[in-house]
Parts: structure tokens; C-alpha cells; sequence
């Protein structure tokens, strides 16, 4: 893991801290101001800009002081010189969610930017699969795919 790549995991690690935690101002910190998230709950458009990205977070606050876990189990980072991109497995539900359903993973897509020397999130995409539908088989034998 280079430089860049540690970087960008302790950015994503500290930004699942401060979510955990309810800090807002601790979620916005490293994020473009012209961010762009994909999140499971409407708008199904998008969130766009830092502040509607700022307005998303309390509602999930609320909800996670119901005692739901937000906590990454897998995060890869791929770094370039001024491109990166991260992605992650979180689990994500309240306790009787993920009895009912305990391989139930939040899907984490980061992209980010090297700004004025340090990187910032420009995109976020948060997914849960689709449980109502039976899985594909994996291609080629080939897990997960």
C-alpha cells in the first residue's frame, strides 16, 4: 500500500468514526464541495453539493442512536496521482436486522480527488443488494461474480 492509499484509508476510516459518532462537522470534513452521493434512501437522483449532503445526515444520526452498527469490515483503495477510488463492505443495520438477515452488507463506493495537495471526496454511493429477487450464479464458477 503506498502513501496515497494509507492516506485515503485512514480519510474513509476517520469519516465511519465521525458517523458512528453523529459528528457532522467531522462527516463533511475532506468533502468537495460539489459532491455528488448516490444514497439507498430518495432523492433517487442524487444528493448534490455539500449542503444537501450535509442535510442527508441527521436523519441517519437519529437512526443509528436506535443502536443500528455502521462498521467497515472490507476496504480497498486504488490511488493514481490525482484520482482515487475506495470500496467497502459495512455492516449496516439495526441488531434484529442483521439477526434476520446476517450477511446483509452496506455497499460503500468512494470516489475522490487530489485537491491543493490532500484528497477529498467527490462521490459517495451507498447500495444494499437486492434480497427480494433470487441471486444469478456466479459466472465461471467464480464467487461473487
Amino acid at each position: 500500500m503506498n502513501g496515497d492509499e494509507r492516506e485515503i484509508r485512514d480519510l474513509i476510516e476517520r469519516w465511519a468514526e465521525a458517523v458512528r459518532a453523529g459528528d457532522l462537522d467531522a462527516v463533511l470534513a475532506h468533502h468537495a464541495d460539489d459532491i455528488v452521493m448516490f444514497d439507498v434512501p430518495p432523492p433517487f437522483d442524487g444528493v448534490r453539493g455539500i449542503d444537501a449532503y450535509r442535510a442527508a445526515w441527521p436523519p441517519f444520526f437519529a437512526w443509528l442512536r436506535q443502536g443500528a452498527s455502521f462498521a467497515i469490515e472490507t476496504l480497498d483503495v486504488s490511488a493514481g496521482g490525482d484520482v482515487a477510488f475506495a470500496h467497502a463492505l459495512l455492516r449496516c443495520g439495526t441488531p434484529r436486522e442483521l439477526a434476520e438477515q446476517p450477511d446483509l452488507r452496506l455497499r460503500l463506493t468512494i470516489g475522490l480527488r487530489k485537491r491543493d495537495g490532500g484528497w477529498v471526496v467527490t462521490h459517495e454511493h451507498h447500495s444494499f443488494p437486492d434480497t427480494s429477487v433470487e441471486a444469478a450464479p456466479p459466472a465461471n464458477g467464480a464467487a461473487g461474480a
